[in-house]
């Protein structure tokens, strides 16, 4: 079996409040407040993945 020397954690976002698990990325790109995000891949009920930028979903959205 192979084990692995090392293993290190890469974020594009960190969110620190959302957390269930105190646990620091080895490399983050931005730190964000606990806000619901969508684009770039991060979706809604499989909406807004598709976005070229990554922004704040409204809270009307999504707490119905």
């Amino acid at each position: 079996e192979r084990e692995a020397a090392s293993v290190k954690i890469a974020t594009l976002l960190d969110k620190p409040e959302g957390r269930v698990v105190e646990i620091e990325a080895d490399y983050t790109c931005f730190t964000i407040p606990n806000e619901f995000v969508v684009g770039y891949g991060l979706d809604y009920k499989e909406n807004y993945r598709n976005l070229p930028y990554i922004g704040v979903l409204k809270e009307e959205v999504y707490s119905n």
